[in-house]
């Protein structure tokens, strides 16, 4: 009996225990489907179990009864990338985008096939009414992706490849592209007709067949072709038309919208290799031209250079030649003119000395016949006796003189042999002697005697 009783009592002990543990885990259960964290850079659709809603904004835990929440991030990115797949994840934290796809195929104004790649980010209206009447219209993020911010960004970015063409698109019109595609995804899509176009070419071609027309050649090929432009459709007040975006009806907006990358089909890509070819080509070609221009010019620059130095050259020869016949005909004038002025003053001059000798011999004249008036006065005064008288002296002088220095003995001996041949005595000596007086006196025409006046 007594086991019985403590079989009781510790089976109602066990009971409390596993009641306590029950209403512990149905209150656990009652608090983790009544209370959930709100994450930053969400917003949170709450319904309770009364049917009653709430837009839940602010970070921390948040009390919902037996309810249901959805998580909507503040900013949705749609992005179309290389080596993605399809895939929308609005409620991860860890993905990169909200909705990824593959790079999508758009087609150009000129019919060029390529694939795009580009991003769009969505900010989704964080009032109370206005996200509501999102969540009721959308019921989810990914419905939401999937309805209608996909379908626009696919749209979006096709209707803008068809403003533009391939070629104009790599041409320089990159930036007109992405920001076309960034207003249109902000304010609707251009309403667009495209016509064709004919339009003349500016470049006249001319044939040279013809032989006979010389320079004067006929026109040929055509001279119009037919494009394709895109024209935009305006309304009365003259502003293009536009389809708008639906998503904007619920207050979404567009924060950012960039195409990151453009791959054109491989026949495009060849074109263009081949383009970029001829149009390097055409600039070797014109780099060429302009050089061989510079070297024209650099030729006419050296040859008229070398034709200038000559010109110089023989000019300043020519210069220094008729500054040297010049300066030769200045000499020779001056040579002359002295010359002149020489003979002019040796002319003077002769006139002088001959005026001089004329003078002179006139004064010797009048001195001779003075002289000779003089002597023959004198001579006629006394016979010319002074004169004789020294002629005599120095007559006498030479033969004394003779006579003094003659080489005979001091004694000759000789006699009369009947001959009469001298023998060389003194006076045979003083009779030569006298006889040499005699004839010097005849030769002189004196007479050595005193003549009585």
């Amino acid at each position: 009996m007594d086991e019985v009783i403590e079989s009781g009592r510790k089976f109602s002990i066990n009971g409390k225990t596993v009641g306590g543990i029950i209403a512990l885990l149905v209150i656990m259960y009652v608090l983790s489907q009544s209370f959930f964290y709100a994450e930053p850079g969400y917003i949170y659709h709450v319904r309770t179990v009364t049917g009653n809603e709430t837009v839940v904004t602010e970070i921390g835990y948040k009390f919902y009864p037996f309810g249901r929440y959805n998580a909507w991030k503040r900013a949705m990115t749609v992005q179309a990338v290389s080596g993605s797949q399809s895939s929308i994840t609005s409620e991860k934290d860890g993905n990169s985008a909200s909705a990824t796809l593959p790079p999508l195929s758009i087609m150009y104004l000129d019919q060029v096939d390529a694939h795009a790649e580009a991003t769009v980010r969505f900010s989704i209206p964080s009032d109370e009414e206005g996200f509501l009447r999102l969540a009721h219209e959308y019921r989810s993020p990914e419905n939401l992706l999937r309805t209608a911010l996909l379908p626009a960004f696919k749209e979006t970015l096709q209707a803008n490849a068809s403003l533009m063409a391939a070629e104009e698109y790599y041409a320089g019109g990159r930036t007109e592209f992405n920001s076309e595609f960034e207003n249109q995804m902000r304010n609707g899509i251009y309403l667009v007709k495209r016509e064709e176009v004919t339009v003349n070419s500016t470049k006249k071609l001319s044939g040279t067949a013809n032989a006979a027309l010389g320079t004067d050649q006929e026109e040929y090929g055509e001279d119009a072709k037919t494009i394709f432009v895109v024209k935009k459709v305006l309304d009365e007040a003259g502003l293009p038309m536009r389809k708008t975006q639906r998503f904007t009806d619920y207050g979404i907006t567009v924060v950012s919208a960039l195409v990151t990358d453009m791959k054109p089909n491989q026949k495009f890509i060849e074109r263009m290799q081949l383009k970029q070819k001829a149009s390097a080509d055409r600039a070797i070609a014109r780099e060429q031209r302009v050089q061989e221009e510079e070297q024209r010019l650099l030729a006419i620059a050296r040859g008229e250079r070398e034709v200038a130095e000559r010109q110089a050259k023989a000019k300043v020869e020519q210069i220094q030649k008729t500054t040297e016949a010049e300066t030769e005909k200045q000499l020779a004038i001056t040579k002359a003119e002295k010359l002149k002025a020489e003979a002019q003053i040796q002319k003077e001059t002769a006139e002088i000395n001959l005026d001089k000798a004329k003078i002179e011999a006139q004064t010797q004249r009048t001195l001779a016949d003075a002289e000779a008036y003089q002597k023959k006065v004198i001579l006629q005064a006394d016979n010319a006796l002074a004169q004789k008288l020294d002629a005599e002296i120095k007559i006498q002088e030479l033969w004394a003189a003779a006579y003094a220095k003659r080489q005979v003995p001091t004694n000759v001996f000789g006699g009369n042999g009947g001959d009469g041949a001298p023998v060389g005595n003194d006076y045979e000596t003083k009779a030569f002697m006298q006889l040499l007086t005699l004839d010097a006196a005849k030769r002189l025409n004196y007479e050595r005697d005193l003549v009585k006046q």
